[in-house]
């Protein structure tokens, strides 16, 4: 590993801000020979970054109270920031321009190692439920460590079968399948909360299978919306079906759409039984049944008027144990599982 960094923190293209972490032995040299004025631990100091004869920019930085690292505040046009990393990486500093998720040690600043992984993990959390739930996990993991080793034991037990906060940051693929026409794109569309995917009432308008985030109700979810499976001739539709079935073999649910309007044997029931583990939905309850639903599903759906689009969100909630219980500390680290345990649920967790 190189000493001495140059890391950039913000997203790469034009913004208002754009900070530049510099770390390791080459920050005292580097400064002294490019930035204007002298800089005091934990103060924020304005000047002049130069390269030579020219001015880059008029950043503020800041260094560290340990003269570890140096966070130089650039005006975030690209110029500015290339000819910034440029200069590091002439004076010897390795640059790192896009970080990675989880965030590496040296673009974090915690003083526990609870708080490391809770900020080297915000990246990860794709909506306002994840990013909350992740943000209390400080607080709760210091509960969990001040509690009487037997009642750790037991609340131990009960962390490692929860898995929702690991799901939360990474999301689940989830996969809509079925036989053409029964509504999965409507359904794609209803739960991704705006148009998606093309919808039509002629069989095989899904040509490709269709993937996107969606938030269910805080959980979000890799939505993917698989073209109809039958026998077909056409050529692009069968390579269509053919890749699609890679992503359901990658899921890690299925929603498996049925129609109440058309026969179930045989088409739709071979799907129930190639399918066995997949949640099943009945879709186009308010047309003249074509068998007995209510025997598979007992829950109404239209996907075309949202009939039964909310409870099917908490239900795929539910499936990833994401009906969390408030305050509670959980895991999304290999790290967190070991210390939780039999042999590690005695030790004080995420020590600083």
């Amino acid at each position: 590993m190189h000493d001495s960094l140059a890391i950039l923190l913000t997203p790469p293209g034009s913004a208002a801000i754009a900070v530049v972490r510099l770390r390791g032995p080459q920050i005292p040299h580097f400064l002294r020979g490019h930035f204007s004025r002298p800089l005091t631990p934990g103060r924020c100091v304005h000047g002049n970054l130069q390269d030579g004869d020219r001015v880059i920019d008029d950043p503020v930085i800041v260094l560290s109270l340990d003269g570890h690292s140096a966070d130089i505040n650039l005006h975030g046009g690209p110029w500015v920031v290339r000819s910034t990393l440029d200069l590091a990486a002439r004076a010897g500093f390795t640059v790192t321009e896009r970080l990675g998720s989880p965030l590496p040690a040296e673009a974090i600043d915690a003083d526990t190692e609870i708080e490391r992984e809770v900020l080297s993990h915000l990246p990860l959390a794709a909506t306002e439920f994840a990013l909350s739930e992740l943000l209390r996990q400080p607080e709760a993991w210091g509960r969990f460590g001040n509690l009487a080793p037997a009642d750790r034991r037991a609340e131990a037990a009960k962390m490692l079968e929860d898995r929702g906060l690991w799901w939360l940051l990474h999301p689940p693929r989830v996969a809509i399948v079925g036989v053409p026409n029964v509504g999965k794109s409507t359904l794609a569309n209803q739960l991704f909360g705006q148009e998606r995917s093309i919808t039509a009432d002629l069989p095989g308008t899904t040509r490709d299978w269709v993937g996107e985030i969606a938030n269910l109700d805080g959980l979000p979810v890799m939505l993917v919306d698989t073209p109809g499976l039958r026998a077909t001739t056409d050529p692009i539709e069968s390579a269509a079906i053919e890749r699609a079935g890679e992503e359901m073999r990658a899921a890690d649910l299925i929603l498996l759409v049925l129609d109440a309007s058309r026969p179930l044997i045989p088409d739709q029931a071979d799907l129930i039984q190639r399918f066995p583990g997949a949640l099943i939905l009945v879709n186009k309850c308010d047309l003249t049944a074509a068998w007995d639903w209510r025997l598979i599903c007992p829950r109404e759906m239209i996907a075309t008027s949202g009939i039964g689009v909310d409870p099917l969100r908490r239900q795929i909630r539910d499936h990833f144990g994401v009906d969390l219980r408030p305050h509670a500390a959980r895991w999304w680290t290999e790290s967190q599982r070991s210390v939780l345990r039999p042999a590690g649920s005695l030790q004080r967790p995420c020590p600083p």
